[in-house]
């Protein structure tokens, strides 16, 4: 029985295919925890060289020696999102090993809480330093390879559902960082687009991770508190999203925001 095809752009390829990242680069920041595990499993197991880009050498060994013992293949990229410099020559390093990456996953970040009328500058510039600032170099680098190689590319950036709906008290300067990070997706989905490098956004929703649970700052409190009807999603979940944009059957999908909330918007 002959397998099912699908066209994209000129090519013809088997359904199989489709979603599969076989011997694709692909760099994943905060890939030593929480989210960036499940998203970097999830990629690996579509075939992708997986690089884990975290400021946690450890962490970042931790997960690359996992991956690899579960047959896949991945290395470890050493770079911090609050330096510039340490972003320049992480990019840089991997480049010069891997190549161009076909795909960057922007999730790294901070979800520290402290309320509005207690608020500090410095967790400001911290929060925005880390999830938008950060986002917004790692996006410049990476591109900048990705159009130099002429092979396209895709960047999926890790907002939140907090852009949908308020989550728990405290969160002023997170979900403003987030809504920045969502905005730099649609003028970086503009501004690279002729060189086939898609651009799109995936909101999680309530998902279970230690960097969650040790946030620093006022107990949780908020319409967040209510368990979604499909219950809390877990890291792999939000990999299937991201795996959804990077794969090549997306290549028309571009400056579009995907939320992965296990119904959370509905109650």
């Amino acid at each position: 029985m002959m397998s099912p095809v699908c066209r994209l752009g000129n090519d013809i390829m088997t359904e199989s295919h489709a979603f599969s990242l076989a011997d694709r680069v692909v760099l994943v920041t905060g890939g030593a925890s929480g989210i960036g595990v499940g998203i970097a499993q999830v990629l690996a197991e579509a075939g992708a060289i997986v690089l884990v880009a975290d400021r946690d050498e450890a962490g970042a060994q931790r997960e690359v020696e996992n991956l690899v013992s579960a047959g896949h293949k991945a290395d470890s990229v050493i770079l911090d999102l609050a330096d510039e410099a340490s972003i320049v020559r992480g990019c840089a390093d991997a480049i010069a090993r891997h190549g161009a990456p076909w795909a960057l996953v922007n999730n790294a970040g901070v979800q520290d809480r402290e309320l509005l009328l207690e608020a500090t500058a410095a967790q400001w510039d911290r929060t925005v330093g880390i999830n938008a600032r950060g986002p917004y170099l790692m996006s410049r680098e990476i591109a900048r390879a990705m159009v130099a190689a002429g092979k396209g590319g895709r960047i999926v950036n890790i907002a939140s559902a907090a852009l949908i709906g308020s989550i728990v008290k405290g969160h002023a300067a997170y979900a403003a960082s987030k809504g920045a990070l969502a905005e730099l997706s649609r003028a970086s989905a503009l501004d690279l687009i002729e060189y086939r490098i898609t651009v799109n956004t995936v909101l999680p929703g309530g998902v279970a991770t230690r960097g969650s649970m040790e946030a620093t700052g006022p107990r949780p409190d908020g319409p967040g508190r209510r368990m979604p009807p499909l219950g809390l999603s877990e890291p792999r979940d939000i990999g299937a999203a991201v795996l959804f944009f990077a794969a090549p059957a997306a290549h028309r999908i571009t400056n579009q925001i995907l939320a992965v909330d296990a119904g959370w918007s509905l109650s």
